[in-house]
């Protein structure tokens, strides 16, 4: 539907910018961290932010310039909210940076995995998965690769299977070697004839099955698809690498053979632009941080015919409210749609429950009531039903007679119950450090106690071996000292030894004393 606009022409290069906007969040996962700082040079290819902690991935410039500001910028999301990304000044395109990046077709697997990660590839397809994340180092049975396009406008897919078939087939066998997939299925949609001829011949003398699938949305999605192919069924929660099947987009599979074949990481992707407002609709190669109104502007969009840019798909994308905002690895496609092109009546009515949006949802849910439940604020209601099992392809919303937004509301409550999620591992982790720095104080206490209890021990120790040492010199110092007999008894005394000898040792001394305080008298009296 509405893909022969874009789908007749050649893909094109659009002129490189005067500046470009790099969001630090351009994949499924945390943000990654800069490594640049602001007046600091840059080239094409140059790491500019590494991977933040646990899933993320690299960004790299896409051209040499120099870093204008590291700050909260307009992005293309749904909340309008502003993101942090890096803005380049851009001087020329250059060639690619090779700090990073040694040209070196014979790798080892592991250096395989190094240099994909390094490039910083992720899902193309718009899921934005880190590619490196899924190259499990477990045997697959099936490596598929998704080149269905299935929503309507896009062509970029299939225009990609057209013009660099043999480069996207080297790429499946990398990622077919370094999985040790058993099989490897090529999906593609009935609607693509010159894309299927292009990747039939590529595919001749491989282990590659080319399957040419039924053109129905959205037979794109991942679990669809691997019923669609194998006939299995993906259960509730459970993703498809746990069954030992890993799917890749096409435009994934070129970006991981230009990372391992020409080191270069990814730096442009291409772009469908289209749309009744748009003079020369087609697919662009365009650099990852291009502007969207200077993007639009090289596809001639004219400003009085432009109602509105939907980034993605007419059901599954988001409207874009600022065209400042960048292209983004993610960007697949721009619709600029003109005068009645799209419904513009976005009034939502009150749901008058024809169940229209139930027969349509292709994971067998139930999306009325994860909408009431959503509405009146019932999270935990929604995901009894099994939210988290919505693929957000809109058909739900696009069947709707009341244009109530659905997929909107099941957009926010997957966000409030990761939110809560994530607070509450935070609270956890918090817990956990505030145990473990009582236990830590309460140890070191101890320990300082026990170690001023050994202190006290030695001192007294010592100063009880000094008056035993003082002893003799007492009495060979004073011969005349008269000796002191104990009494001898017949009880036992059961006191502890070193009480005893205390006891023993302060009878002696005081009789010391007195003999000498008995010698000072006579000498005295002899005197006087």
């Amino acid at each position: 539907m509405n893909k022969d606009r874009s789908n007749q022409t050649a893909i094109e290069s659009i002129p490189l910018p005067p500046y470009l906007v790099l969001p630090l969040t351009q994949h499924s996962g945390e943000p990654a961290v800069p490594v640049i700082q602001v007046g600091q040079k840059v080239r094409r290819g140059q790491l500019i932010a590494k991977t933040g902690v646990g899933r993320s991935a690299n960004l790299h410039s896409p051209a040499n310039g120099e870093i204008s500001f590291i700050g909260l910028a307009a992005c293309p999301n749904d909340s309008g909210l502003l993101e942090m990304c890096i803005g380049i000044c851009t001087d020329e395109e250059g060639e690619i940076f090779e700090e990073e990046f040694v040209d070196d077709v014979s790798l080892s697997e592991e250096e395989m995995r190094e240099r994909i990660g390094m490039a910083g590839i992720v899902g193309l397809g718009g899921a934005g998965f880190p590619t490196k994340d899924k190259l499990t180092r477990n045997p697959v049975k099936y490596l598929i690769i998704n080149g269905a396009e299935c929503e309507p406008y896009i062509t970029c897919d299939d225009v990609l299977m057209r013009e660099r078939a043999p480069k996207i087939i080297e790429g499946i066998h990398i990622l077919a070697r370094l999985l040790q997939a058993e099989k490897i299925l090529f999906a593609i949609e009935d609607n693509k004839p010159e894309a299927i001829a292009a990747i039939a011949l590529a595919c001749e003398e491989t282990d590659i099955e080319l399957v040419v699938i039924p053109t129905k949305y959205p037979s794109g999605a991942q679990k669809q698809l691997v019923q669609n192919l194998l006939g299995i069924e993906v259960p509730s929660g459970t993703h498809s690498t746990k069954l030992g099947i890993v799917m890749y987009n096409v435009a994934t599979c070129l970006a991981v053979e230009r990372a391992i074949a020409h080191s270069e990481p990814l730096v442009t992707r291409i772009v469908t632009v289209t749309g009744d407002a748009v003079q020369r609709p087609g697919n662009y190669e365009v650099h990852i941080g291009t502007p969207i109104e200077y993007l639009l502007q090289c596809a001639g969009v004219h400003p009085d015919r432009l109602r509105r840019v939907i980034m993605g798909g007419p059901i599954m994308g988001i409207a874009i409210n600022q065209l400042s905002a960048p292209v983004t690895k993610l960007t697949n496609c721009l619709i600029a749609s003109g005068p009645q092109e799209l419904d513009e009546d976005l009034r939502a009515r009150e749901c008058i429950r024809c169940g229209d949006c139930a027969d349509a949802c292709p994971a067998q849910l139930l999306p009325q009531q994860l909408y009431w439940h959503i509405k009146t604020e019932q999270y935990d209601k929604a995901q009894s039903y099994h939210l988290s099992d919505c693929i957000e392809c809109g058909a739900c919303a696009y069947v709707c007679p009341s244009h109530i937004p659905l997929v909107q509301h099941y957009r926010h409550g997957k966000s409030y119950l990761a939110l809560r999620e994530a607070e509450k591992q935070k609270a956890d982790q918090a817990k956990q450090r505030y145990e473990a720095r009582e236990a830590r104080l309460t140890q070191e206490k101890l320990e300082k106690e026990l170690r001023h209890k050994r202190a006290a021990e030695a001192r007294l120790a010592t100063a009880q071996q000094a008056e035993l040492t003082a002893i003799p010199n007492l009495i060979t110092a004073e011969p005349a000292l008269t000796p002191v007999s104990i009494p001898h008894t017949d009880n036992v005394d059961d006191r502890p030894v070193m009480e005893q000898h205390n006891d023993r040792l302060a009878e002696v001394l005081a009789a010391a004393k007195r003999a000498k305080m008995k010698k000072a008298a006579s000498e005295n009296g002899e005197s006087q």
